[in-house]
């Protein structure tokens, strides 16, 4: 193989031709650096924008909502006025929303134009007042809400979102932890029932005591036989006008074929 000397012209020319390449590179890479300052600044102008700003609760609109009036629900909202559309954070909006009891799920998005939030919930509608339980026989039980699928909601928390909201007229005394998993079918039937049913004792886990308006009903530890047991209850309408005379103490439906009578001692 022969080689070829390089020439000190030759030599000349690629020194240029680096140099070259270096000032380009380095234009480039300035132009680079300008382009991202000038995208920063230009994101924090537009942050920072009074066109884009909350500043007032009636810029947060509410869907969804059957129950809780749109003030209450903006009451939950962690929104500090004014403040940038950027700089909330929907997700973040969405999860305190779903942390409140009476909030089952939120949806929260940004509108630029005009500048609002928008927030679509799914309420949890309360269908009993319960004295729960946290042990059996606590002497001191915990009033609250519960749901149809046996979520709790508390009370307090309930009643100072809005003060005319109306409370479920059915309330159950004694509820615990071993009620919670059947709370959802046990609702289900009693709110069923051709006989109006306006207490749920749950005290004596053996034994689940309704009062309803043909009196007080004792029907042993639940079971998927209370259907029939409310059927019964259902059938024995004209007890009161036949037993005039009786005072009962309650109805024994713990055998819904062998209904019995135990009058008042």
């Amino acid at each position: 193989m022969t080689l070829f000397p390089t020439s000190a012209t030759d030599l000349t020319k690629r020194r240029r031709k680096l140099r070259r390449r270096r000032r380009v590179k380095s234009f480039q890479a300035i132009w680079r650096s300008l382009a991202l300052i000038g995208l920063t600044i230009g994101l924090i102008w537009a942050i920072a924008l009074p066109m884009w700003t909350i500043r007032q609760p009636e810029q947060i609109t509410i869907e969804g909502n059957r129950f809780l009036s749109a003030a209450a629900i903006r009451s939950l909202v962690p929104v500090s006025y004014p403040q940038s559309l950027f700089r909330l954070q929907p997700q973040e909006i969405a999860a305190k929303l779903e942390s409140q009891g009476s909030i089952a799920s939120a949806t929260v998005t940004r509108q630029l134009v005009p500048p609002r939030l928008t927030i679509q919930v799914t309420e949890r509608q309360p269908v009993a007042i319960v004295q729960f339980s946290p042990a059996p026989n606590s002497p001191n039980p915990v009033p609250g809400l519960l749901d149809e699928q046996g979520v709790w909601i508390s009370l307090a928390s309930y009643t100072a979102l809005d003060r005319s909201l109306p409370l479920p007229k059915l309330k159950v005394f004694g509820m615990s932890e071993q009620y919670l998993p059947y709370w959802s079918a046990l609702y289900q039937t009693v709110s069923r029932s051709p006989v109006k049913i306006s207490e749920i004792n749950c005290q004596d886990p053996t034994n689940l005591i309704l009062k309803t308006e043909l009196g007080n009903v004792h029907l042993g530890a639940y079971s998927s036989r209370l259907a029939t047991q409310l059927q019964v209850l259902d059938r024995m309408r004209e007890l009161p006008t036949r037993l005039k005379n009786t005072k009962i103490s309650y109805i024994d439906l713990k055998n819904p074929d062998f209904p019995t009578i135990q009058p008042t001692k």
